[in-house]
This record gives C-alpha cells, sequence and structure tokens, in this order.
C-alpha cells in the first residue's frame, strides 16, 4: 500500500516539473509606471524580458493623446502612422495578447509620437521554448523564475502530501 502511495508522489511530482511554461503567462505592462508615450526608450525596457506565446502586453496612456497600432515590420521602421494597422487600440489602458509567436511592432499613430520613440518591437518565443544556455542573471525574465518557482513550490505540496499519506 505505501510502495503505491509513493508512485503516486512520485508521478505527481513528474507532471509537476514537466507543466509547460505558458500556464504562466506573463502581464507585461509597457513602460512600467511611466506608460506609452513619446521620449521613452522601449528598446530598452524589453532588455532581459522574454515574450511568450499567452503572455500579454498592457499599454496605459492617456485616451485621446495616443494609441496602439500594431503595424508590419517595415512600417514600424518608417514610422508609417497611416498605415493600414493589423491592430489598433485606443482605449488608453489596451490589453493586447501575444497570441502567435515571431516580431510584433507597435507604434503610437499620433502627431510625430513614433518619430519621437514612441515604438516597440517584441520578439515573442513558443510558449515551450527553453534556453539554449543559462541566461545571466541579469537577462533571467521574471515570468521564468516565477514558472520555476512554481514547479518548486507543486513538487514541494506532492512531496509534503506523500509523506503525510504514507504515514
Amino acid at each position: 500500500m505505501a510502495s503505491r502511495r509513493m508512485l503516486l508522489a512520485v508521478l505527481v511530482i513528474v507532471a509537476a516539473a514537466a507543466m509547460p511554461q505558458s500556464s504562466m503567462a506573463a502581464n507585461y505592462t509597457v513602460g512600467e509606471g511611466d506608460g506609452w508615450h513619446p521620449d521613452y526608450n522601449y528598446t530598452a525596457w524589453t532588455y532581459g524580458k522574454m515574450f511568450m506565446v499567452g503572455d500579454n502586453l498592457v499599454f496605459n496612456y492617456k485616451q485621446g493623446a495616443h494609441n496602439v497600432m500594431q503595424v508590419g515590420g517595415p512600417d514600424y521602421k518608417a514610422c508609417n502612422k497611416s498605415a493600414v494597422a493589423i491592430n489598433t487600440f485606443s482605449s488608453g489602458s489596451d490589453v493586447v495578447p501575444l497570441d502567435g509567436q515571431g516580431k510584433r511592432w507597435y507604434i503610437c499613430g499620433f502627431a510625430d509620437h513614433c518619430s519621437k520613440g514612441q515604438r516597440l518591437v517584441v520578439n515573442v518565443m513558443p510558449a515551450s521554448v527553453s534556453p539554449a544556455s543559462p541566461p545571466s542573471s541579469s537577462s533571467v525574465s521574471w515570468n521564468v523564475l516565477a514558472s520555476y518557482a512554481y514547479q518548486i513550490m507543486v513538487a514541494a505540496v506532492a512531496v509534503t502530501t506523500a509523506m503525510i499519506v504514507t504515514h
């Protein structure tokens, strides 16, 4: 009887460790507390973040003063605000799902905001991606750390449960 319980505990631990990171979707607030506005270095903001399919970008700004246009790469590079946008958001508190892998380009379509730096490019990785080599401590993204912490917590609960059940 005890060996069956131990086998069950081991299976729970293995299942917890094998959970995909996609179950740990993250919300990234663009610009953190500064929000979405011109004269901000969004390239620096993306540094060290790993955007995954299933994550969301959250754009906060004053409604009517800015918007968020999802455009193609050439329109992003040219700050082409008259481009046919893939998506346009204008609520002032936009949650943009990252629903596919690859690059995503965003600009503000108001005045000269894009040319003043109000633009963002992110590279979205598949939900099951693993880094090829261990990242440096300065480049570990918070959603990866949260995923590891969650998996450790689940494993600890499984081991504790197994110990209680076997005694």
